[in-house]
């Protein structure tokens, strides 16, 4: 990373006292300044104790924080140039709109002419102009959430966390306010760390992800580089829907799987390593029976409104989902086809450390392997005994 990280996390682990259960292991991340950051897991996968580290509202057990390249460990909550945005929203219902906006302003003494000049911005920012003196109990959920998030940037701080603020929301407000949450981080260039357990949600709306569990960062990386390149069964799992069978790696691009071998794209592994092989169900394609590269019998199939989610069995009895446009018929034998490029290779129980590392060492080889080739191709130009 070229730039200075607005957040560091630094061999960061956290445990109660009462049991010394460990919440967070040894997490170590940096986070680039003006990004839209998510951290998602399950319930209880510590992504909300990460969040309350940043903020203060809980100490580290060990390890060090960063903000802006200053320790903050021992700093204390209201010195920290970071505002949090929970999923409560912890308005003050005794208060107007304009004043639970102005809240922070008026704590740390502000001139009143640039605190009416701040909030009405702010207000214009999240689409609430003319809401200034709306009761706090007289506003919906989604503009609750808007005055929220307006008392979170009126500070400008260089962070903002946002702790599941959407979960309470229908589900239209909430895609209406992913949309306007994205949007407003982008325009404001303030980073933005949201705390998720809404898949869908992350993908939508982040520039990086972080995927949680059991209090360890299992894998982190742009949206499309996990969706398209998760690197174990959890994650291809817990990141839309996939279809996982067992296979076996006969070399590089070459895989076995149903008793068929089939051209991949992915190599690095051991010759006929035990792997897990993934493709979405978007990726399968129903064709008629002779022409598919898998037979399937439809088992059941449900109408989702943009496709139809049809689960088949093959003959050895594992489950295949296909998301289709074409609808099937509950019993009828039908073929699946798929290209090299939709069969994703995981190793079995693979780090991210170790899934880098591969990755890295197996390109390293290729853009030798490569050199050496253009270096002969050249060779033989030059002797004449290439055409």
């Amino acid at each position: 990373m070229t730039h200075k990280p607005i957040i560091k996390f630094e061999n960061v682990s956290k445990s109660f006292d009462d049991n010394g259960e460990l919440i967070l292991k040894d997490i170590n991340f940096e986070l680039e300044s003006g990004k839209f950051y998510t951290l998602l897991g399950a319930s209880g996968s510590g992504k909300s104790t990460i969040l309350n580290i940043i903020a203060g509202l809980t100490d580290a057990t060990s390890g060090d924080i960063y903000l802006d390249g200053e320790r903050i460990n021992d700093v204390p909550i209201n010195k920290r140039d970071v505002h949090t945005v929970f999923q409560n929203y912890a308005l003050l219902p005794h208060k107007n709109v304009f004043d639970n906006i102005a809240f922070p302003l008026k704590i740390r003494k502000i001139d009143k002419h640039e605190i009416e000049k701040r909030v009405m911005e702010a207000l214009k920012l999240v689409r609430l102009t003319g809401f200034e003196h709306r009761r706090i109990q007289k506003l919906s959920g989604g503009q609750k959430q808007r005055v929220a998030i307006a008392r979170a940037i009126i500070n400008q701080p260089k962070v903002i966390l946002l702790d599941e603020p959407l979960s309470a929301l229908d589900l239209k407000l909430r895609t209406e306010m992913q949309y306007e949450l994205r949007a407003l981080q982008q325009k404001l260039g303030i980073t933005f760390i949201f705390v998720t357990h809404d898949q869908e949600e992350s993908l939508a709306m982040s520039d990086w992800i972080f995927i949680i569990n059991e209090g360890e960062i299992i894998q982190s990386g742009t949206p499309v580089d996990i969706y398209d390149e998760p690197i174990n069964r959890f994650v291809a799992t817990f990141i839309g829907e996939s279809n996982i069978v067992k296979g076996i790696m006969l070399s590089d691009y070459l895989v076995e799987f149903n008793g068929k071998k089939f051209e991949s794209v992915d190599g690095g592994m051991r010759q006929n390593e035990a792997v897990d092989v993934v493709i979405r169900p978007e990726d399968l394609r129903q064709t008629l029976p002779d022409e598919g590269k898998l037979l399937v019998r439809v088992k059941t199939q449900l109408f989702r409104g943009v496709h139809y989610e049809i689960i088949a069995t093959d003959d050895l009895g594992q489950e295949w989902m296909i998301h289709s446009t074409r609808q099937a018929i509950v019993g009828e034998v039908i073929g699946l086809d798929f290209d090299p490029e939709d069969i994703h290779i995981m190793r079995l129980n693979e780090t991210e450390e170790d899934f880098d590392a591969r990755i890295e060492e197996y390109v390293e080889e290729e853009t030798i392997e490569a050199g050496l080739i253009n270096a002969i191709e050249e060779e033989m130009v030059v002797d004449g005994t290439k055409d």
